[in-house]
C-alpha cells in the first residue's frame, strides 16, 4: 500500500480552509457586516473572551492566508517529494529551522504591532501565572491519557498497516543520534523554540484572528487542524489535533499564552526527556511513543 500521508495532509488543509472560510461566511450572513477597517461585527459576534479581539479588522484576513499559505505550501511541497530513506536532519537543517520559527513568530507580531502592546495582545500580566506549575503538568498528564489510549485502541497499529511511520524523525533522532551538537540543538528546538514561537503564531496571532471572523468554535477546530497538519505526520495528526484544540480551550480560560507555552513546554519537555532517559539508561520503550 502506497503511503497516503501527502494526499491526507492536502486534504486537511484544504478542509482547514474551507471550516474556515465556511464558517465566516455564515457569520457574516448571521450578523453584521464589517463596516470598516477598525468596525466590529457587532456585539453578539462578540462573545465574552479574556482574549483581546477587538482590534482585528479586515487586514486579518490577509494574515491569516499568509500563515496559511506558508504552512500549506511547505508541508504540501515536502510531502509531495519523493521520500528520502534516510533520515536528513542535520545541525545546519535544524538551526535552520529554529530560525525559521522565529521570524514566523515575528511576522506574527508585526501583524499587529502598532495596535495593540504585546503585553496586553497575549496576557503576559497573568496575576495568576503560577497556577501553570499546576495546569502544565496535569494537562500534559491528561494528553498521555488520551494518547495512550489511542494507542491501546490500536491508532498506531492502525496507522503502520497503511505503510506510514509512525515515528516521527525528530523522536527517532533523539533515539538514534550520537552527535551531542544535533541533540543538543534538537532539544533547544523541542523545548524552547517550538512551544515559544508555535504558540505566538498559532494561538497567539491564528486562533484570535480567526476567531474574529468565524467565532471561536471554528477557529479552534481550523487552528488545530492547521497545526497538526503543519507537523508534516500523518501517525501524529489526530493526536496533534486533540493537543490544539487543548492548547485553545486553556488559553480561552486562562486569557494568557504562558499557559498554553508552558503546556506546550512540558509537553515537548518530557517527550525528549523520556526518550534521552530510555536510549542511555536502555530502558524498553515503544518506538512510536
Amino acid at each position: 500500500m502506497s503511503d497516503p500521508t501527502a494526499p491526507v495532509l492536502t486534504a486537511c488543509f484544504i478542509a482547514a480552509l474551507g471550516i474556515f472560510c465556511l464558517g465566516a461566511v455564515v457569520r457574516l450572513l448571521t450578523h453584521s457586516a464589517l463596516v470598516d477597517e477598525s468596525a466590529v461585527i457587532d456585539s453578539a459576534a462578540r462573545p465574552a473572551s479574556k482574549i483581546p479581539g477587538e482590534f482585528y479588522n479586515r487586514i486579518d484576513l490577509l494574515g491569516i492566508g499568509l500563515i496559511f499559505l506558508i504552512f500549506s505550501g511547505l508541508i504540501i511541497g515536502a510531502v509531495h517529494t519523493p521520500q528520502k530513506t534516510e533520515l536528513v536532519l542535520d545541525p545546519i537543517a535544524i538551526a535552520t529551522s529554529i530560525g525559521f520559527q522565529f521570524m514566523l513568530a515575528g511576522v506574527a507580531i508585526l501583524l499587529v504591532y502598532r495596535r495593540i502592546h504585546p503585553i496586553d495582545w497575549l496576557g503576559l500580566r497573568w496575576p495568576q501565572w503560577p497556577w501553570i506549575f499546576v495546569i502544565a503538568p496535569c494537562t500534559v498528564f491528561v494528553m498521555w491519557m488520551v494518547f495512550g489510549a489511542l494507542q491501546f485502541g490500536g491508532y498506531m497499529r492502525w496507522i503502520e498497516s497503511l505503510g506510514v511511520e509512525s515515528t516521527q524523525d525528530t523522536v527517532k533522532l533523539l533515539q538514534t543520534s550520537k552527535d551531542p551538537l544535533l541533540l543538543g540543538l534538537m532539544a533547544f528546538a523541542a523545548v524552547i523554540a517550538a512551544p515559544l514561537c508555535e504558540e505566538i503564531v498559532f494561538r497567539g496571532y491564528l486562533y484570535p484572528a480567526a476567531r474574529r471572523f468565524a467565532g471561536p468554535w471554528v477557529a479552534g477546530v481550523f487552528t488545530a487542524l492547521v497545526f497538526a497538519s503543519a507537523h508534516a505526520s500523518l501517525a501524529a495528526l489526530l493526536p496533534l489535533f486533540i493537543f490544539g484544540l487543548v492548547l485553545v480551550f486553556v488559553y480561552e480560560k486562562t486569557g494568557s499564552l504562558w499557559a498554553p507555552v508552558a503546556i506546550h513546554l512540558c509537553f515537548n519537555g518530557a517527550t525528549v526527556v523520556v526518550q534521552l532517559a530510555a536510549r542511555w539508561l536502555d530502558l524498553p520503550l515503544d518506538p512510536s511513543l
